[in-house]
């Protein structure tokens, strides 16, 4: 491969992710429009010869995820299907509770199934084991399988392999999981919720520079967690523009907290 001649030796992921690819036969492959299975789905692309992508066009879905997505299938000739699997039509989904992820994902697989026998590929990764993941159960159900768990590769391994083949477009993406995961565990997903927490979040990007932002909402109203670096080098003057732009952009704003991003802090693991 060219690419080892120009950068060195190929990091020891890909080895072992080509020969799992290598076992499938036709495959299609889940596409959030984040890293991970951004990386996958290039790389399939490449070195698999029978290889479709599919991405869930959900209000749950960062805008900024979907645009990313469809512009790299489009500049690198993906079979690309932008289907509606309608979560929102799941009462299990948008009651929230702690497994709400369960039936997100049991809609994604069964939408992509009625649309391919393809074997379905995810995103899901090694450092995903050690969370309580319970779209992996709905994933175990369907026959989805986990291209990078077959392999060995934790994240750290992905952004190796997207920095190998020279995609800084990827490696250095920060994480973003789904806009139903800002909303505290218990309280009702909503469409409207869900295009506010876009709306915010990539105002707070896109405007003031923050790469780590979200825009939490809980029981007692909305929080926003800003990476620690922006939080500190914040001065009251700017903390008062970020107040003063969210008042403009949502109606009826209640009390805002703007504290330290923590990963998963509007997951409840008790809440029904």
């Amino acid at each position: 491969m060219t690419q080892g001649t120009e950068r060195g030796m190929a990091p020891m992921e890909l080895g072992r992710l080509l020969n799992v690819l290598g076992g499938y036969g036709e495959l299609a492959v889940a596409v959030s429009g984040g890293m991970d299975s951004l990386v996958l789905a290039r790389i399939a692309h490449r070195h698999h010869p029978c290889v479709e992508m599919f991405h869930a066009a959900s209000p749950a879905v960062p805008r900024q995820a979907s645009v990313r997505l469809e512009k790299l299938a489009a500049d690198e000739g993906w079979k690309l299907s932008v289907i509606d699997v309608g979560e929102l039509r799941s009462p299990g989904y948008v009651r929230n509770p702690a497994d709400r992820c369960y039936y997100c994902k049991s809609r994604l697989y069964d939408g992509i199934r009625d649309h391919t026998r393809a074997v379905v590929a995810s995103g899901n990764n090694v450092s995903d084991l050690g969370d309580y993941r319970p779209g992996l159960r709905a994933a175990a159900e369907s026959g989805a399988v986990h291209p990078y768990i077959e392999a060995g590769i934790g994240k750290d391994g992905i952004r190796r392999l997207a920095g190998w083949f020279g995609w800084r477009d990827l490696s250095d993406l920060p994480a973003s999981p789904c806009l139903a995961s800002r909303i505290e565990t218990g309280i009702p997903i909503s469409e409207d919720a869900l295009a506010v927490i876009d709306r915010v979040e990539t105002m707070i990007r896109d405007r003031f520079g923050c790469r780590v932002v979200r825009c939490r909402v809980r029981g007692g109203g909305i929080s926003i967690e800003l990476g620690a670096a922006f939080l500190d080098a914040l001065t009251p003057e700017r903390t008062a523009e970020i107040r003063e732009a969210l008042t403009a952009l949502v109606d009826r704003l209640r009390d805002v907290q703007i504290t330290a991003y923590r990963q998963g802090s509007a997951f409840l693991r008790d809440a029904k």
